[in-house]
Parts: C-alpha cells; sequence; structure tokens
C-alpha cells in the first residue's frame, strides 16, 4: 500500500532542502499546529482572511506563520504523493516569486498569510490508522472530526492557546470558557453543530496521535 510509507518524513526532509539555498527559512523552522473538533460536515473553507487572522492570534499568537484557510477530515490532510498540508502551505510560499519577501515578513514582522490548501487535499486517503473510518467507528459518521491547520514559525514563546488554558477555569477536565471562545471564533465558516475540542501539533513521525486525540473523546461524545 502506498500510503505505508506517506508518513515518513525523507519526502518533507526533500522538500525543505531543495529550497534551502533560495530562502531564508527552511522547513524544520515551522511547526505544525493544528485545532481539533467535531463537525457534521468537515471540509469547509472561506475567503475572510480578516477572520482567519484574528483566529490565528487567537490560538497562536505573535508568530508569524500562515493560516491554511480550510477545515479538513484528518483524511484529507495527507495527498496521494504523501505531502501534508502544512508541507504543501510551504511550498507555495518557496515557489512564489516573492518568497523572500514573505520569509523576511514571516520572521521579522511577525506576519501571518492565509492561503487555502491545494486542490490535491480535496480527495480522502485513508490512513494505515483507520480507527476514524466509518467502518471501525460507526459514531465518527454522525460526529465527523475535522482539523484546522496552521504552520507557525518555531518561537520560545507559549502560544496563545497553552497560556489561556493555564489561566482558563477548568470543568470536567476541559477549559470551558475558553474553548467556547475559539469555537465562536471559527463560527464564520464553520456553523453549528461543529465545536472545538482541543489543539495539538502534528508529528510526522507519529501522526496515529492525532486519531489518538479524537478516539479519546469517544465516551465523552457518547461513542461505545
Amino acid at each position: 500500500m502506498a500510503l505505508l510509507s506517506l508518513f515518513k518524513r525523507t519526502q518533507e526532509e526533500a522538500v525543505s532542502s531543495s529550497f534551502a539555498s533560495e530562502t531564508n527559512l527552511e522547513l524544520e523552522d515551522f511547526r505544525f499546529f493544528y485545532l481539533y473538533g467535531i463537525s457534521n460536515n468537515p471540509n469547509r473553507t472561506s475567503g475572510d482572511v480578516q477572520a482567519f487572522n484574528n483566529l490565528y492570534q487567537m490560538v497562536i499568537g505573535r508568530v508569524g506563520g500562515v493560516c491554511i484557510a480550510n477545515a479538513l477530515h484528518p483524511y484529507f490532510t495527507i495527498n496521494s504523493k504523501g505531502l501534508s498540508v502544512w508541507t504543501d502551505s510551504f511550498i507555495k510560499m518557496a515557489v512564489n516569486k516573492n518568497k523572500e519577501e514573505m520569509f523576511s515578513n514571516i520572521k521579522n514582522e511577525r506576519a501571518v498569510y492565509t492561503m487555502g490548501a491545494s486542490s490535491a487535499f480535496k480527495e480522502m486517503h485513508v490512513w494505515p490508522d483507520s480507527r476514524l473510518s466509518f467502518e471501525e467507528n460507526p459514531g465518527f459518521s454522525k460526529y465527523v472530526p475535522f482539523i484546522i491547520p496552521f504552520l507557525a514559525l518555531k518561537s520560545e514563546q507559549s502560544t496563545n492557546w497553552d497560556t489561556a488554558i493555564k489561566t482558563s477555569k477548568i470543568t470536567n477536565g476541559y477549559a470551558t470558557e475558553y474553548l467556547e471562545e475559539v469555537t465562536n471564533a471559527i463560527r464564520f465558516f464553520m456553523p453549528a453543530p461543529a465545536f472545538i475540542l482541543g489543539f495539538d501539533e502534528f508529528d510526522g513521525t507519529n501522526p496515529s496521535s492525532m486519531i489518538d486525540k479524537f478516539v479519546s473523546c469517544k465516551p465523552m461524545l457518547g461513542m461505545l
């Protein structure tokens, strides 16, 4: 199965090195963050750049990067060539004729660019870890997982999400007030009943950790 190798970061490392001599930032200078939640229609997008910028600032903070203007089911985040939606966004900047200006703005001005995922991410590619499939977990046909990806420049400062979670009131193990704020912030393109469950960093060496996030929420969702 071709997809068995798509999680190996060799391709992404090759992408990074091929552009390294032409730019002042490499793929390894970025972190692959994502919000994750539940919806009845996960794959959505919007052209509201300001709303995406506001969402990025709320969750990531004053760090340069890219807000990818899509919500995607996890099985739509890696294309048939094994490239992730985060790597795809880096490539689009690296081949842009204004790449030097874009990378400089991200690094020095903390600029945030908004761009949609390429058309290659409109097709589902079920991972070797198939726990989100309807066949394996029928409940995910009603409570459909989605993520909203962010490509953020590495920084020593904590994300706004981490800071807010530490200072928010915790109810039943969740920072409910902040989660409601973030859920409200996605309403411009993710209408109810969509809601946010959490935030994490994608690990290409252990992609199943993303699946774990949703599976661990099954009891809360009333799924057996």
